[in-house]
């Protein structure tokens, strides 16, 4: 598990990105026993910034007993999570002519992968909310 980048997901998962050093033990605690996908995801998007590190870069300060993620973290954070753009081929497709009876091609999907990314952020904040109040009840 990649501690730096587990930090930085443990915050950007609090409302105003702040949270107290005992929330942040625990979030981690969980986090760490969960398996092997979290140890290997940390690391997939660890290798993506590779020189890494929250406090030097200004990507996490800490403030009264605890430590709050700055806006340049969740941008970090948020290329880190961002999936690579596949290569192009080198043999484009052709192109269709089309008339005025043809609906236009629509853009790119960008407002497709917006929502799909705002849907995968909403899903590991419940999860970890879920997590969270599972840790309480024990």
């Amino acid at each position: 598990m990649n501690f730096q980048v587990t930090v930085l997901k443990i915050l950007v998962s609090y409302p105003d990105g702040f949270a107290v050093m005992a929330d942040l033990k625990r979030d981690m605690a969980i986090l760490a026993t969960s398996g092997r996908d979290w140890a290997e995801r940390t690391k997939r998007l660890a290798a993506r910034v590779p020189e890494l590190d929250i406090f030097s870069q200004g990507l996490v300060e800490r403030l009264d007993g605890g430590w709050r993620i700055t806006e340049k973290g969740r941008a970090v954070l948020e290329i880190m999570e961002t999936r690579p753009v596949a290569v192009p081929a080198t043999e484009q497709p052709p192109i269709r002519a089309t008339d005025a009876s043809t609906p236009a091609a629509t853009p790119a999907a960008s407002p497709v992968a917006t929502g799909r990314r705002k849907r995968d952020q909403k899903r590991r904040r419940r999860d970890l909310v879920a997590a969270r109040a599972r840790a309480k009840a024990s």
